[in-house]
């Protein structure tokens, strides 16, 4: 396939021609490297003209600028700050129309085959805005249901705890009075130890009044707010985004060929897209198949295990596996929570559960379903969890390990056209010497 003529559908193309589109067919090793150099008397001429001005020009403005954001790093922190916070809606937008696409996408395919026979133009017509509203209610609705199922879990533990305090206070007095009693029979003196209840509530208002928790309550009001606002924004945008997908795809890539200076560069930039879009949809479908499989399995051991809260849990743990790595370890953390709680030893044997789990998922169930998924292996994956969560969060776990799984897949075809080059540039001088000896 001839790499600077790339003329075919990304969206049919497989994975291989993609990546094969993206990178030089050479690898960027010229087989005759001397027939591009300039040169006089075995040395090469730098010429000074027009172009090595702009690059002189260029690289002069880029120290300076860094000289600058060096001397002037608050100033450049609030630019970077405001512009970030500006334009937040619009990147979280761009993030909600790429999950709600990938269900959307099969869902219009569906859409089709069941309306086959209809109007054809009535169908084309009525594909997008049907199967849009339909993806966006069906994750908003599981959002909601999820919150709607955790939530009251949560209120009714916390009402347990509240009415089972005075219990608690009662039973580590018992154990303090033993404490004393013990110690007393061995000739130790202990600080006295009492729960005054009345000194307890004057700490808690003093905190409040000396913390100025009211303020913080505030201003979290306020945050809450403004992040409601933005979530606003970002849905819009989010939709008008997938309604106008093949438009502005359109319109991109005509702004492309306006700019760029090849064609060929053109095709390449379109073609990294589709691979990155790829690599995302299967990491985001393999995670989905993976928090399923976690959660039924979670399901089946707690009702095994006669442990409460069986449903609500299991949805918990299957939900933040969507979390690479990680997200096992929080929904263990909230789910311990609970059952302690309500029955203290199980959430320690629930613990234990979840270790046992977590090893079957981490060394069969992800490697398989999400590994799989973005073709690349579980060390890498252990690499780029670590870098993205240290760099950016949960948000740089999700992003890190399809991110990583692109630039593998790319540096990978590189490295091995790159290999092919050069044993052809080592084998060269050989075959000429073979060739010479022949003639003679």
């Amino acid at each position: 396939m001839d790499n600077n003529n790339v003329q075919f559908n990304a969206e049919d193309a497989t994975s291989e021609e993609l990546i094969a589109s993206v990178i030089p067919e050479d690898g960027g090793i010229e087989l005759n490297p001397k027939k591009h150099q300039k040169s006089s008397g075995g040395k090469i001429v730098f010429e000074f003209n027009n172009k090595t001005i702009k690059y002189v020009v260029a690289g002069a403005a880029f120290i300076v600028l860094f000289a600058w954001g060096i001397n002037n790093w608050d100033k450049v922190s609030q630019i970077v700050s405001g512009i970030s916070s500006l334009l937040a809606p619009f990147v979280i937008g761009s993030c909600f129309a790429f999950i709600i696409n990938v269900l959307m996408r099969p869902m219009e395919k569906i859409f089709d085959k069941i309306f086959k026979k209809g109007n054809e133009k009535l169908r084309n017509k009525a594909r997008r805005p049907v199967c849009l509203t339909l993806s966006t209610l069906l994750i908003i609705g599981f959002l909601f249901a999820l919150i709607f199922m955790i939530l009251p879990e949560f209120i009714k533990a916390l009402q347990n705890l509240a009415k089972s305090v005075p219990e608690y206070i009662v039973q580590i007095e018992t154990w303090i009075e033993k404490l004393v009693a013990f110690a007393d029979n061995h000739g130790i003196t202990l600080p006295e130890m009492t729960f005054n209840s009345a000194k307890i509530l004057d700490t808690v208002k003093n905190f409040i009044n000396d913390n100025g928790l009211v303020d913080k309550t505030l201003n979290f009001t306020g945050s809450l707010v403004s992040g409601l606002v933005n979530l606003i924004v970002a849905i819009a945008f989010s939709l008008y985004l997938l309604a106008q997908k093949e438009k502005l795809g359109f319109q991109a890539r005509k702004l492309m060929q306006a700019f760029l200076p090849r064609k060929n560069d053109v095709n390449r930039i379109v073609n990294f897209c589709e691979i990155v879009d790829r690599t995302f949809t299967g990491f985001i479908t393999g995670q989905l198949a993976e928090g399923v499989i976690t959660g039924v399995l979670c399901f089946i051991g707690m009702l095994i295990f006669k442990m409460p809260y069986a449903a609500v849990i299991s949805v918990l743990v299957g939900f933040t596996a969507l979390i690479p790595v990680f997200g096992a370890f929080i929904g263990t953390a909230i789910g311990a929570f609970l059952i302690l709680l309500d029955e203290p030893i199980k959430a320690v044997w629930f613990v234990v559960f979840i270790v046992v789990l977590q090893q079957l998922e981490s060394n069969l169930i992800y490697p398989k379903v999400v590994g799989k998924s973005v073709g690349l292996p579980g060390i890498w994956v252990l690499v780029a969890v670590t870098i993205g969560g240290t760099t950016g969060g949960v948000m740089g776990i999700v992003v890190s390990v399809p991110a990583l799984a692109v630039i593998y897949s790319l540096l990978t075809h590189l490295v091995d056209i790159r290999v092919k080059k050069k044993d052809e540039l080592e084998n060269q001088p050989e075959q000429k010497t073979k060739s010479k000896k022949s003639v003679k």
